[in-house]
């Protein structure tokens, strides 16, 4: 690569990626919206608005990035449920509930993972899908198949599993306007965070429990 093609780091501190990547978040969740603004970023890191082109290209990739971080925990922790020694039941009720808590932390998650798959050319929008997707997909399989054999489960579609808990935990955590204007409050508060976690927990496995 010749001098003049050399990408040049503008002075940045330790971890300014990272740091970049945080704020996007913050952001996003914050404003609930599944968009950033270069400049408001730049103000609230602290970091040069360059940086953004250095580590990821340009918005579209740093948002390519926030994806990847926040979906590459998501498919770990699934797998490392998976490993884990425990019922069925058990295996389940603890993921619904980290699903729930996921959105909290990241409420802008499911909405910006389908907006990047609709504006992505096919082989991004692909590798999208194999990377999160298609793990999730073969996980919720294995976790129902093995209650199913127990005899704990009813006989539920993994594929409309993913959509019954995804969408239950999205609707929620992304409708801070239903809370403002229907509930007086559009504060997403750890109480109520652990309520809807109570709640969706009792409801989903209700669904897919055999009877007693």
């Amino acid at each position: 690569m010749s001098k003049a093609t050399q990408r040049v780091e503008p002075d940045a501190p330790p971890g300014a990626r990272e740091q970049l990547l945080a704020t996007a978040s913050a952001i996003m969740r914050e404003g609930d919206i599944v968009d950033i603004s270069l400049s408001e970023l730049s103000l609230r890191s602290g970091l040069n608005s360059a940086l953004v082109k250095y580590y990821f290209g340009n918005k579209a990739g740093l948002l390519r990035a926030l994806l990847d971080r926040d979906m590459k925990g998501i498919v770990d922790s699934v797998d490392g449920l998976l490993a884990k020694d425990w019922d069925p039941e058990t295996r389940l009720r603890h993921h619904i509930g980290k699903v729930v808590d996921t959105f909290y932390a990241t409420p802008y998650l499911n909405r910006l993972l389908m907006r990047l798959v609709r504006e992505s050319d096919d082989e991004e929008a692909q590798r999208i899908a194999d990377s999160y997707l298609a793990p999730l997909h073969r996980a919720y399989d294995k976790l129902i198949r093995d209650g199913v054999k127990q005899g704990l489960f009813r006989d539920v579609d993994p594929q409309l599993f993913y959509f019954t808990l995804t969408g239950a935990a999205d609707r929620f955590f992304s409708a801070r306007l239903v809370l403002k204007h229907c509930f007086d409050t559009d504060t997403l508060t750890e109480e109520l965070r652990d309520a809807y976690r109570a709640h969706c927990t009792d409801f989903i496995m209700a669904g897919i429990l055999k009877s007693r």
